[in-house]
């Protein structure tokens, strides 16, 4: 009994202890039993050789507009959020000026790549881009990136305009 109150009465300054901190300022106050995730580190491993990646489907006879189409619904959903915000904006930009060559670049960016952090990280410059997607529509990925014009992207853009 006495060893479940003292457990209950941890567990609760756990809970309340960012509270208390901004509170009264404790700074030697108990650390929670989990890590901490203040100044975490990103940890990116490479993918093992020996994951079968399943071959994406070349569409040789797409004609270009469904091909653009079937574009910005992938960069719709891509399955991470912040890849769903930056492709999606970017396709809403740039995709329907974009040539045949250019829109078949962006097809092999967007599925050729196992790994949608991969995407994220070079488009942010986290990691540097491998030589077979540093392309051109790279190139304008990462200066939609950069968002020298200081647009708000907070939800992706409506698909009728």
């Amino acid at each position: 009994m006495l060893r479940q109150l003292r457990m209950t009465l941890d567990i609760s300054s756990w809970i309340f202890l960012p509270w208390r901190r901004c509170a009264s300022n404790i700074k030697d106050a108990p650390q929670p039993p989990l890590a901490s995730t203040f100044g975490d580190v990103i940890v990116d491993y490479e993918d093992p050789d020996y994951l079968p990646l399943p071959e994406y489907p070349v569409r040789p006879n797409e004609p270009l507009d469904i091909r653009k189409q079937r574009l910005l619904y992938q960069s719709r959903k891509r399955g991470m959020l912040e890849n769903d915000l930056l492709l999606s904006t970017f396709a809403a930009k740039h995709l329907q000026k974009f040539s045949a060559e250019q829109t078949a670049q962006y097809d092999q960016l967007i599925n050729g790549v196992s790994n949608d952090w991969d995407i994220y990280y070079w488009a942010t410059d986290v990691k540097p881009t491998p030589k077979e997607y540093d392309t051109e529509i790279m190139m304008l990925l990462k200066e939609h990136v950069k968002n020298a014009e200081r647009v708000t992207r907070l939800r992706q853009p409506d698909l009728n305009t």
